[in-house]
């Protein structure tokens, strides 16, 4: 799991650490024999046997089913054990029994406590809940019972806040540099919270101060030496981020060839055999000028298993959503044995979101829905939010309070506000599930429509599970909605869930998706210009042209009744007479190598318009070198009787090689 090794790689205190003193466990009978078990299991689990381990707890709590204490802090343990061999459902399960069967007054059991709720917490961050994570975070860092776990806890409290809540983060890193100056701290601690911080500034905009904070960590690590760990990686890279992003290039360039970024000594570092940045809008309506640097980890078959965000402009439900997409990238198992670790374990890349096929999000249409039938039973929608969410949470939560108390916790008229909560980035998603299940149980009370409830239902499908980011786990739970009376006889429901349903299945089974959209396009209930099979037609033919099928992604776009001359759609887009560009002297000097992808359009007198980096490596290095490469490419020309583009919305990848 990324987050396990990253914050291994950024401390020595950055992962939760078991008490030292194994609290007794009582049994009515074979005392000595239960305890001698026990200590076996934890032995198992200190030597990475999470199997062994997972039998030997299960085992315990078959032999003390009526001791309540001991049956708790056994849940706790079985709790890593699971989230170890990846079930992360089973082990929040695990850990939430264990929290609530602790005795409140006992206070030797203050390390489990803190143990549990720092499972929870990995378990979040990981699966990029980061409200669900802040809020176990937190939980954790009053009862630590040592100061590096406390200073660990700041680590993931501080990182998961920068997305969600930057002010919450920014009075968090105050209160750690306050605990940890009088700290006889090793350097590498120091240097870790000086990262973080920097971290902080530089998704707030302020790039110098970003940079010294960065440059501070470097320089408690050993400063700028030819010798180089995965700590030294994180704070250079931050220091090169916002040194180009502040205008100091020849300070980002020494900073960033330090990483070990753009260099290779052998093997190489190719785009993956699966690598596509989310459609612009969509659920998280991604613009084309929002940008994000992710930070990913790649395992021996090359699947990404892990992805965080680094820095995004344009908020961090951006830097998550760009995240999510990462997950789903793959990688050649043959090109990543040849990878060093680096490349493995914190490869980063600035992305931004694909404009070739812009996406309508459905839960747009569905979420108007709702709020008209709201309004046609006079019930008043909260005012649209103008801030951030951490901003809009207290009156929400304040407005929700006054409404139970005036009218009940059944009231239709709670509904907006429990959906504006659950949808709210600062809600944790054990919250959300709570507060949307309340909001569907009374729609379904009300007899809602179908769409209005789909709105509701969705989230609820979506916050089920640990591992939300899952499009297979995702998949899985709204497959049976599909079946359901309400939306199955309903054909807007029916065909948004369809919608939702590709979505989710293209990442996995594109063969599934495409049967989905044709079902949603072909559906006769449906006007031909209905928003939601305009929506699935765009889809079908991105996915058509993808799979090389021209002449069906042609078929499907002009069925949508939209006007573009996409040269995904083209039998023979418009060929390349020449190309421009030069590899950048900066890059040159400091030995990088590196790609993009490129988007662009193609005008009808064959020049290159609105063309765009897509996918950078290094991040911020070739960026301008690919979009000036494809800027100064020609086409043949191509007749068009408005004048307009010959070819819109293609994509080219541009590599950046140094010569042998």
């Amino acid at each position: 799991m990324l987050g396990l090794l990253l914050i291994a790689a950024q401390s020595t205190v950055a992962a939760p650490v078991q008490p030292a003193t194994i609290p007794p466990i009582a049994a009515a009978a074979a005392k000595r024999s239960v305890q001698q078990d026990f200590e076996a299991a934890a032995a198992l689990q200190a030597a990475d046997n999470h199997a062994g381990a997972l039998a030997a707890w299960e085992a315990l709590e078959k032999r003390i089913p009526t001791n309540k204490r001991s049956l708790a802090i056994i849940h706790i343990r079985k709790a890593n054990s699971l989230y170890e061999l990846g079930r992360s459902d089973d082990a929040v399960t695990a850990a939430r029994a264990g929290l609530a069967g602790l005795p409140a007054a006992d206070a030797t059991l203050q390390s489990d406590r803190y143990y549990g709720w720092t499972i929870l917490a990995r378990i979040a961050e990981n699966a990029l809940d980061y409200s669900g994570a802040a809020v176990a975070y937190r939980q954790a860092e009053s009862i630590a019972p040592s100061d590096g776990d406390r200073l660990a806890v700041f680590r993931g409290l501080i990182e998961t806040e920068t997305f969600i809540d930057p002010d919450a983060a920014t009075r968090d890193m105050a209160r750690a540099e306050a605990f940890m100056a009088p700290l006889p701290l090793e350097a590498k601690n120091k240097a870790m919270l000086k990262r973080v911080k920097s971290q902080l500034l530089l998704n707030q905009g302020q790039f110098a101060a970003a940079q010294s904070e960065a440059g501070a960590s470097v320089k408690l690590l050993g400063g700028l030496t030819a010798k180089t760990d995965l700590d030294d990686v994180a704070s250079r890279s931050n220091y090169a981020i916002a040194a180009l992003l502040g205008g100091k290039t020849e300070e980002a360039r020494r900073y960033m060839a330090m990483t070990g970024a753009g260099r290779l000594n052998k093997g190489s570092f190719d785009p993956g055999t699966q690598m596509k940045v989310p459609d612009c809008g969509g659920e998280a309506g991604l613009r084309p000028e929002d940008m994000a640097v992710v930070e990913f980890y790649i395992v021996d078959d090359g699947r990404v298993v892990a992805a965080v965000p680094v820095y995004a402009a344009g908020g961090g439900a951006v830097a998550l959503e760009f995240a999510r997409a990462v997950r789903n990238w793959s990688f050649d198992p043959a090109q990543v044995k040849l990878m060093p670790n680096f490349f493995r374990y914190r490869a980063r890349v600035e992305l931004r979101c694909s404009t070739a096929f812009q996406r309508p999000a459905v839960s747009d249409y569905l979420d108007g829905d709702l709020g008209a039938w709201l309004t046609a039973k006079k019930i008043a929608l909260p005012p649209l939010a103008t801030g951030s969410d951490a901003v809009a949470l207290p009156a929400l939560r304040a407005q929700l309070a006054a409404i139970e108390a005036k009218e009940g916790g059944d009231a239709l008229s709670l509904v907006p506000i429990l959906h504006s909560l659950g949808k709210n980035e600062v809600v944790s998603r054990e919250e959300t599930n709570a507060l949307e299940r309340r909001a569907l149980a009374i729609l379904i009370a009300n007899r809602a429509p179908a769409t209005a409830r789909l709105a509701v239902e969705r989230v609820v499908w979506a916050s089920n599970a640990a591992d939300k980011w899952s499009s297979k786990r995702l998949a899985r739970e709204m497959v049976p909605g599909l079946t359901m009376p309400v939306y199955a006889d309903d054909a807007p429901a029916r065909a948004a869930l369809r919608l939702l349903l590709a979505d989710l299945t293209r990442s996995f089974d594109e063969r599934r998706a495409s049967e989905l959209l044709k079902q949603i396009g072909d559906d006769a209930s449906l006007p031909a210009n209905h928003p939601l099979r305009v929506g699935a037609l765009i889809r079908l033919a991105s996915l058509e042209q993808s799979q090389g099928d021209v002449e069906s992604a042609r078929a499907a776009f002009e069925r949508s009744g939209l006007s573009a001359n996409q040269c995904a759609l083209l039998d023979a887009p418009p060929k390349r007479v020449s190309v421009g560009g030069t590899f950048p002297d900066e890059a040159r000097m400091w030995g990088f190598e590196g790609w993009t992808e490129v988007q662009f359009d193609i005008a009808a007198d064959g020049k290159v318009l609105n063309e765009r980096a897509v996918v950078s490596y290094p991040p911020f290095i070739f960026s301008k070198a690919g979009r000036e490469t494809m800027a100064g490419a020609r086409y043949e020309k191509s007749y068009r009787p408005d004048g307009g583009l010959g070819c819109g919305g293609t994509s080219q990848r541009v590599r950046f090689m140094i010569g042998q």
